[in-house]
C-alpha cells in the first residue's frame, strides 16, 4: 500500500422535450444535425466559425460576422477553438497570427477584446452555437434546448470544461461530449455495422486527430486515441500566406501584413486557391487592393512540394496510435477520412499509403462529424436502439505519494466512463490529514506531469503511521470529466473535488508528453525504483530509532546493539547512491539484525496488555 507525500502546511440524460440537436463545433466551420427516422441529416447550411461585433454593439455569428472580418478584422474573431481553455502564457504565438487581442489585465483567463466588447473563449463560441441552436429551430420549427457537441480527441479538461461553458452560455444542456473521431464512426457504423477495425483520420481546420476502433455487434471501442493539438489546415492557409506576404512585399514594395483588411482579403484568396486545388490541378492567388494586383500561379505539384512538411507531420501519430492499439496496418480493415483538409488530394494519397487500403470518402468530410453527433444523440434520446459508445482517455491520471512518485489509477487509453479505487497510507505518526494532489501524464515522477488539482483530506484520527487507510476514487464520466474521492474508511471523513484546471495544456506539453514518456521510459523507471528504495529505508530507519526508544531494546546484549548499529550506518553509507539494489541489500541486513528486537517488542507489548489478567479470562 502506497503512503500519501507529506504535506506539513452523470447517469444520463434528464426528461426533454424536442429534438437532441448534434453539432460539430468546428474550428474553420460549425454545423448542426439531427436523428431522424431514415438517419442523420444536416439541419442547414455550414456556419462559419466566427463572431463580430457590429458597430451598433450588435454581436453577429456565421457567414454575416465572415464578411465583417473583411472590413473590421479587430472586432472579428475566427479559429476561437484553438483558444478554448487555455492560458495567456499558452498562446502567445498564436496570437501574433490573428488581427484580434487580449483585453489588458485579463489574467490567466484568456478575454479578448473586440473593439468596445471584452469576451472570453467559451463566449465567442456560445455565440457561434447560438447561431446553430437558432437556425436548428427555424429548421425543426421546435424549441431546442439539448445538444450533443463534439470536441477534439485530444481536449484535456479544461478544454472539455470551457466548451460545456460554452453550450450552457447559449442556452443549450450539453447532454455529452463526443471525441470528434468516435462521432465519424458512429456516422459510417449505420450503413456499415461490419465487424473489424477501423482508423479515423481528421484533419480539419485547426486539430489533427486520429484514433483506432474496433467494432462488433454493434459496438464502437476506442483503442486508442493520438493527434496534434494545433495542425490543421490553418498551418496550409499560414504557410501560403507567408509566401504571399514576400511576394507581394518585392512586388509592391511594401509590407502589407500590418494592414488587418489587406491580409484579411489575402487569406480568403489563398483559402479559395487551396480548395480548388483538391479539384483542378492548378489555381491563382490573387489579390486586389488599393489599385494594385498580386496575381500567383499555383500548380498542384508545387502546392503538393509546399505541403508535404504538414501532410508527414500527421502520419508520425498515426503510427504512434496504431502502436497503442496493439494492432497492425495489416489488420486495419478500413480508413475513414474526416475534416475538410482531407480533400487534399496529397492528404489522401499519403494516409492510402501509409494504411495500405483506400479511405473512405462517402460521407462528406464536413458533415461526417455532425451526422454522427446527431447518431449519439439519438442513442441518448432512444430513437436509435441497440448501440452503444466507449471512449478513451487520452492521458493517464494519478496522484502524488511519498518521494514525488506517481500512483497510476486510471492508465492512459481507458475505456471511459471509468473508475477507479485505490487505498493508501500515513507516512507518520499522528498525521491528521493527507495532502491529495492530483497529476496528469505518462511519467514516473510528478516532476514530470502534470498537476491538475491539490486538496486536503482532514480530521483523520491520529494514530501510528501506515494504519489509516484512506480510499481515493477516481470517476470519469462520459464527457471527460474527471471527479476525485477520498474517504478515510475509519473515520468516515469524506471529500470530493471535480478537477476543473483553470486552463489548459500547452502546446508544447500536449505534443511531447506521450513521446517523452517513450523516450525515458528506462530512465524514469530507474529513477522510480531508486525513490522507492530511499521511502522504504526511511521508514526502516524511523521504525528501528522509534524501537530504540523502547524499554525492550535494553534488553539486547551488546553484540546485538552493536549489529544493528553497523547494518544502520551501512545502509546510512548507501543511501544517497544511485544503486537501488545496493540500498535493499542494506535494508534487508537491517531486518536480519533488529528480528530479535521486533520479537522483544513484540513480547513486551503482550505481557503489558495481558498484566493482571485472568488466565480464565
Amino acid at each position: 500500500m502506497s503512503t500519501f507525500q507529506i504535506d506539513f502546511g452523470n447517469s444520463g440524460p434528464k426528461s426533454h422535450q424536442g429534438k437532441i440537436v448534434g453539432i460539430d463545433l468546428g474550428t474553420t466551420n460549425s454545423l448542426a444535425a439531427v436523428m431522424e427516422l431514415t438517419g442523420p441529416r444536416i439541419l442547414s447550411g455550414i456556419v462559419p466559425s466566427v463572431v463580430s461585433v457590429k458597430q451598433d454593439g450588435g454581436i453577429v455569428a456565421g457567414k454575416e460576422a465572415r464578411e465583417l472580418l473583411i472590413t473590421h478584422p479587430e472586432r472579428s474573431v475566427y479559429s476561437v477553438k484553438r483558444l478554448m481553455g487555455r492560458g495567456r502564457e499558452d498562446v502567445g504565438e498564436e496570437l501574433k497570427l490573428f488581427p484580434f487581442h487580449l483585453a489588458p489585465q485579463s489574467g490567466s483567463v484568456l478575454r479578448l477584446k473586440l473593439g468596445d466588447v471584452v469576451m472570453s473563449p467559451p463566449e465567442v463560441s456560445a455565440h457561434i452555437l447560438l447561431k446553430l441552436k437558432e437556425d436548428a429551430q427555424a429548421a425543426l420549427g421546435e424549441p431546442v434546448t439539448q445538444a450533443v457537441i463534439t470536441v477534439p480527441a485530444y481536449f484535456n479538461d479544461a478544454q472539455r470544461q470551457a466548451t460545456k461553458d460554452a453550450g450552457r452560455i447559449a442556452g443549450l444542456e450539453v447532454l455529452r461530449l463526443v471525441n470528434e473521431p468516435t462521432a465519424a464512426a458512429l456516422a459510417y457504423g449505420l450503413d456499415k455495422r461490419k465487424e473489424g477495425i477501423v482508423a479515423v483520420y481528421d484533419l480539419g481546420g485547426g486539430t489533427f486527430d486520429i484514433s483506432i476502433l474496433r467494432l462488433h455487434e454493434g459496438i464502437f471501442e476506442v483503442l486508442a486515441t493520438n493527434g496534434d493539438t494545433h495542425l490543421g489546415g490553418d498551418d496550409i492557409d499560414h504557410l501560403l500566406m507567408t509566401i504571399a506576404l514576400d511576394e507581394i512585399k518585392n512586388e509592391w514594395g511594401e509590407e502589407i501584413s500590418a494592414d488587418a483588411t489587406a491580409v484579411q482579403l489575402l487569406r480568403r484568396a489563398v483559402i479559395q486557391a487551396k480548395e480548388e486545388l483538391s479539384f483542378v490541378p492548378q489555381s491563382v492567388i490573387r489579390l486586389d487592393y488599393k489599385g494594385k494586383e498580386y496575381a500567383r500561379e499555383l500548380a498542384l505539384d508545387v502546392f503538393n512540394r509546399v505541403i508535404e512538411p504538414i501532410v508527414e507531420k500527421t502520419l508520425g501519430p498515426c503510427r504512434a496510435c496504431i502502436q497503442d492499439a496493439g494492432v497492425k496496418i495489416e489488420e486495419i480493415d478500413e480508413v475513414v477520412l474526416v475534416g475538410g483538409s482531407t480533400r487534399i488530394p496529397l492528404v489522401r494519397s499519403a494516409v492510402e499509403r501509409l494504411f495500405r487500403a483506400k479511405p473512405h470518402t462517402e460521407l462528406n468530410p464536413d458533415e461526417v462529424v455532425a451526422l454522427g453527433a446527431a447518431v449519439q444523440a439519438g442513442i441518448l434520446s432512444g430513437d436509435v436502439q441497440d448501440q452503444l459508445l466507449l471512449d478513451v482517455t487520452p492521458l493517464s491520471l494519478g496522484i502524488e505519494t511519498m518521494g514525488g512518485l506517481v500512483s497510476k489509477l486510471i492508465h492512459r487509453n481507458s475505456t471511459i466512463p471509468a473508475s477507479a479505487t485505490e487505498q493508501f497510507t500515513t507516512a507518520v505518526d499522528g498525521q491528521t490529514n493527507v495532502l491529495i494532489h492530483v497529476v496528469q501524464g505518462e511519467r514516473e515522477l510528478v516532476k514530470d506531469c502534470r498537476s491538475l488539482a491539490r486538496f486536503d483530506l482532514k480530521g483523520i484520527p491520529p494514530m501510528p503511521a501506515g494504519l489509516a487507510r484512506i480510499e481515493v476514487r477516481f470517476l470519469i464520466d462520459a464527457n471527460g470529466i474527471l471527479s476525485v474521492t477520498a474517504k478515510d474508511l475509519r473515520a468516515g471523513k469524506e471529500i470530493s473535488r471535480d478537477v476543473k484546471p483553470s486552463y489548459g495544456l500547452t502546446e508544447e506539453q500536449v505534443e511531447a508528453m506521450i513521446l517523452e514518456s517513450f523516450q525515458k521510459a528506462e530512465e524514469d523507471m530507474t529513477e522510480r525504483q531508486l525513490r522507492e528504495a530511499r521511502v522504504e529505508a526511511d521508514a526502516v530507519l524511523a521504525a528501528v530509532e522509534k524501537a530504540r526508544q523502547e524499554d525492550a531494546y535494553q534488553l539486547l546484549n551488546q553484540e546485538e546493539r552493536s549489529a544493528i548499529d553497523r547494518a544502520i550506518n551501512e545502509l546510512l553509507v548507501v543511501y544517497n547512491g544511485e544503486d537501488h539494489n545496493l540500498i535493499r541489500d542494506k535494508i534487508e541486513g537491517v531486518d536480519k539484525v533488529t528480528q530479535n528486537l521486533a520479537e522483544a517488542i513484540i513480547n513486551s507489548v503482550a505481557e503489558k496488555a495481558l498484566k493482571g489478567t485472568k488466565i480464565d479470562a
